[in-house]
């Protein structure tokens, strides 16, 4: 049965406990100190604030580690090369309820994951997907709910089907669960004897976008914000089609030795939700669909 996804980077455990120059690499690795127009209405938690680990207060910022490249959730503004989105929109209003600015450093996104771990980055904020795998290496604190969701050409012309893409040349990125999504199903392709479904994989996800509007590959499985997005952007170039499925937590990745960092985060979600602010950034960007209504640590469901 298809259910939804997300940026359901799915990265190999493995992959996840790299160390030295590799893992700490980034891709276009910039600085980004980050305000959003929206600020929490109820302001500062002192209380929630005392939570946050004076290695991380002290210079009154948190550090986040962002692979802008999945629009909308988070992008590179061209005009101010700041690194925007409604993710990012959301973390800012959460770092001000803790009373601390936010520092966006632009990198790949298998690298974010390994730098949380080695404390480059204090968060990361990348729609990462909260799965069993990754909380082995590092904790999640959830804050959003997608799935993964198909696009092709307008009126589909080369008749793309999510649940019998056999033959097909399908569009992914790189990291993401899509990738593990269309093994799966190409070897189902493969098990009852038809053609392997061809999967493209693009470092970014712009690029996989691209791909599908020039007609390279036949369709594209991404996050549903992002295919949403893109189906938009393109000017009535793109379709959605199918259902989304497979739908799990997003979650704030946080390092496993980083104190009462994630209780706080958690706590001024809660109170993000309460007092209207997060419903606000979200309806603002149109992705409310996705809201949830309890934050929490650890909620990968496989």
């Amino acid at each position: 049965m298809i259910t939804g996804s997300l940026r359901r980077r799915a990265v190999a455990a493995g992959a996840l406990v790299l160390t030295g120059a590799l893992a700490l690499s980034a891709c276009g690795d910039s600085d980004d100190s980050t305000t959003s127009s929206i600020t929490p209405k109820s302001g500062t938690d002192a209380k929630l604030a005392a939570l946050v680990p004076a290695a991380v207060k002290s210079d009154g910022k948190i550090v986040v580690g962002s692979d802008a490249s999945y629009p909308p959730n988070e992008s590179v503004d061209p005009a101010s090369q700041k690194i925007v989105g409604w993710d990012v929109d959301l973390f800012t209003a959460v770092a001000a309820k803790l009373g601390l600015k936010t520092q966006f450093q632009n990198a790949g996104f298998d690298t974010i994951i390994p730098g949380v771990q080695s404390g480059k980055y204090e968060v990361g904020v990348s729609s990462f997907t909260d799965n069993k795998e990754r909380e082995k290496v590092v904790d999640f604190v959830t804050y959003y709910s997608a799935g993964t969701a198909w696009a092709a050409l307008k009126g589909n012309p080369k008749g793309v089907n999510p649940d019998d893409a056999c033959g097909k040349s399908i569009g992914v990125q790189q990291g993401t669960v899509q990738v593990d999504d269309l093994k799966a199903r190409s070897k189902k392709c493969t098990d009852a004897g038809k053609p392997a479904i061809s999967s493209v994989v693009r470092k970014q996800q712009t690029e996989v976008n691209n791909d599908l509007v020039a007609g390279k590959v036949d369709g594209m499985a991404a996050d549903s914000p992002i295919v949403g997005d893109a189906v938009k952007k393109t000017g009535g170039k793109l379709d959605i089609i199918g259902t989304a499925y497979d739908t799990a937590p997003y979650g704030y990745a946080v390092g496993k030795n980083s104190g009462q960092l994630k209780e706080a985060i958690q706590g001024a979600l809660k109170a993000l939700i309460a007092d209207g602010t997060y419903k606000q950034i979200l309806e603002k960007n149109g992705v409310q669909s996705g809201a949830i209504t309890d934050p929490v640590i650890n909620g990968a469901q496989s």
